[in-house]
């Protein structure tokens, strides 16, 4: 993905930069399963034309509308440590596809973009309806983090969540593992206001992003890429506007060390 992005032209038009994502990360799929690339078609809507590049024929309308709303939901979420990477590389003016290659490098880090694959990894090891009270308190008791719950943000409930839940829930309810995943939703959220009544944690977009993703027939490792092809639509429409101010990012540094005796 780092390749695609850096092999396109510096002249390239936001669309153009814009479309190198979900062309790249399809072919970079078919290479990994053994099959050969799939042309885009400019005719149809990104998430449509993604799932029928990675899949080789045209995909279902629920599957493509249930996609098309996750790329909608997360296309942008304020200053977040990509897209101000984005906006402190257009403000040197460099170019658009550098703006968001620099994003897309900051979101690849654990801590912003890798959190739905270890969503999926919690629920298979939860496993069933059983296990779910006693590995919660096992979790929370060692100081352990629920994935899929608590936001830097959203200090609430994460609105994006309930989004991903209904377009979840449209592609039919014996879709995934929704109904597991609801009651360890439940019980998750209990014992966080057990334990830390003074401190709201509730669920964020990440719980319902992972069930959606894999209804739609992602792998887990493909996910954060994914989230690249929504939010570089984002980087890009920060960059443009960094751009229009001219303005260079350039913070100041104040130095707090030891002060030399010399000195």
């Amino acid at each position: 993905m780092r390749i695609a992005l850096a092999a396109i032209p510096d002249v390239s038009a936001p669309a153009d930069v814009a479309g190198t994502l979900p062309v790249a990360l399809a072919a970079l799929l078919r290479a990994r399963a053994g099959k050969p690339p799939v042309a885009p078609d400019p005719c149809l809507g990104t998430a449509a034309d993604f799932l029928r590049m990675l899949a080789g024929e045209p995909a279902a309308p629920a599957l493509a509308s249930a996609l098309d709303a996750y790329l909608t939901t997360v296309i942008d979420n304020g200053l977040a440590a990509s897209t101000f990477t984005a906006r402190v590389i257009a403000s040197t003016r460099a170019s658009l596809a550098s703006a968001v290659l620099g994003g897309y490098c900051a979101l690849t880090g654990p801590l912003h973009g890798g959190a739905p694959g270890p969503v999926l990894d919690m629920l298979d090891e939860i496993g069933t309806e059983a296990n779910i009270e006693p590995w919660l308190e096992r979790r929370l008791a060692a100081g352990g983090r629920l994935m899929g719950f608590g936001h830097r943000v959203w200090r609430g409930r994460d609105p994006r969540a309930d989004a991903l839940k209904a377009a979840l829930l449209r592609l039919g309810p014996a879709q995934g593992r929704i109904g597991f995943a609801e009651a360890v939703e439940r019980r998750a959220l209990a014992a966080l206001r057990r334990r830390k009544p003074d401190r709201p944690i509730e669920t964020n977009v990440e719980f319902y992003t992972a069930l959606l993703l894999e209804a739609v027939g992602l792998p887990r490792d493909a996910f954060t890429p994914v989230f690249a092809l929504a939010r570089s639509v984002g980087w890009l429409a920060h960059a443009l506007e960094q751009q229009k101010t001219g303005r260079l990012i350039r913070p100041a540094a104040e130095y707090i060390g030891p002060r030399p005796a010399a000195a």
